[in-house]
């Protein structure tokens, strides 16, 4: 099982690099009647470097107070003010130039009654409908589906995931081991989004790789009597609280409605579960069919090879995403 893990741990590790993802923002609140302010937040390098996404609303509104921006901690936040006679519900938000990225849009819309919308908007789809009746229905599917999106897209994380399953192996062991990442990070995601502890991005995220470092080191010394591998649970625990600053610095760049911050939490955070819930299963299910394979066609590969070989890929991969991140820190 170890040695068949290793397989896909070559295929994650050869040419991929680390992914967090950034969506737009935006946030339309009806402030009075028929007026709403309009904020809208895009991933950007620099001052200069945004991405090449605008927002078009009805045809029919008017413009109330000229839109400003400014760059902010990685993003172009714009700003204005807009009003509509009847208001905005039932017409629709297109963001034009969407289609030609990868990049999701977070739409939320807040009316004057405070019920509220929440939307996710993707390139397949760059449009969305005000809804007359905001409900929190979308706000926890939407939140749900980041969270999925994000484990699965996070191929940091991934990465330590199975190397947890590569130590621990198949059993209670790996359930124990996987719940123990699971609770410690769950942990310091509400914590820091909630502000109540507080981490520097860049060092959580330089951090993190070193993790994966740790453990690729670990699994290629092949010492069956180390702490990791007596301990697997205290250890994917402790590295769990710093996976958890880090899916929390993904959450805080997308934003939570102010008014459903419990709520938006809540299903962020299973959708992470669900989504590393589903990899595990996939992980499992695909090296048993696997073996079937092989001993149906009566094929022994040598997988110790390749296991090394895999063990090693990722080591570099990750020492490599290290280095770069600590070098963020005087960028």
């Amino acid at each position: 099982m170890k040695r068949l893990l290793g397989i896909l741990l070559l295929i994650l590790a050869n040419g991929l690099a680390a992914h967090e993802m950034r969506p737009a923002y935006l946030d339309i609140h009806e402030v009075s009647d028929d007026t709403y302010r309009v904020v809208w937040k895009v991933p950007a390098a620099g001052a200069d470097l945004k991405l090449k996404l605008d927002v078009r609303l009805s045809p029919d509104c008017q413009i109330v107070v000229p839109t400003t921006g400014q760059y902010v901690s990685g993003a172009i936040v714009e700003r204005s003010t807009v009003s509509r006679v009847g208001g905005l519900a039932g017409t629709e938000v297109y963001i034009e130039g969407l289609s030609t990225t990868l990049t999701d849009v977070l739409f939320r819309f807040k009316a004057l009654n405070g019920a509220s919308q929440l939307s996710r908007i993707s390139p397949e789809h760059p449009a969305c409908i005000i809804a007359a009746v905001p409900g929190t229905i979308e706000l926890a599917k939407t939140y749900t589906i980041l969270g999925v999106e994000h484990i699965w897209k996070g191929i940091d994380h991934l990465l330590f995931v199975l190397c947890l399953m590569m130590v621990a192996g198949t059993g209670r062991k790996l359930i124990a081991t996987i719940t123990g990442f699971t609770i410690a990070h769950s942990v310091t995601l509400v914590l820091s989004t909630l502000e109540i502890v507080r981490l520097p991005v860049a060092p959580v995220e330089a951090v993190i790789a070193l993790s994966i470092v740790f453990m690729a080191t670990e699994i290629a010394r092949g010492d069956r009597c180390s702490l990791t591998h007596r301990y697997p649970i205290t250890v994917s625990s402790i590295f769990g609280l710093l996976h958890g600053f880090g899916f929390a610095a993904v959450l805080n760049q997308i934003g939570l409605p102010r008014h459903e911050i419990p709520l938006s939490l809540l299903f962020f955070n299973l959708g992470v579960e669900i989504g590393q819930i589903l990899f595990v299963l996939a992980i499992l299910t695909g090296f048993k069919l696997l073996n079937s394979i092989l001993a149906r066609l009566h094929m022994v590969p040598d997988l110790i090879r390749v296991e090394r070989i895999a063990v090693y890929a990722t080591g570099t991969l990750t020492s490599y995403w290290m280095i770069e991140r600590v070098a963020n820190f005087w960028a």
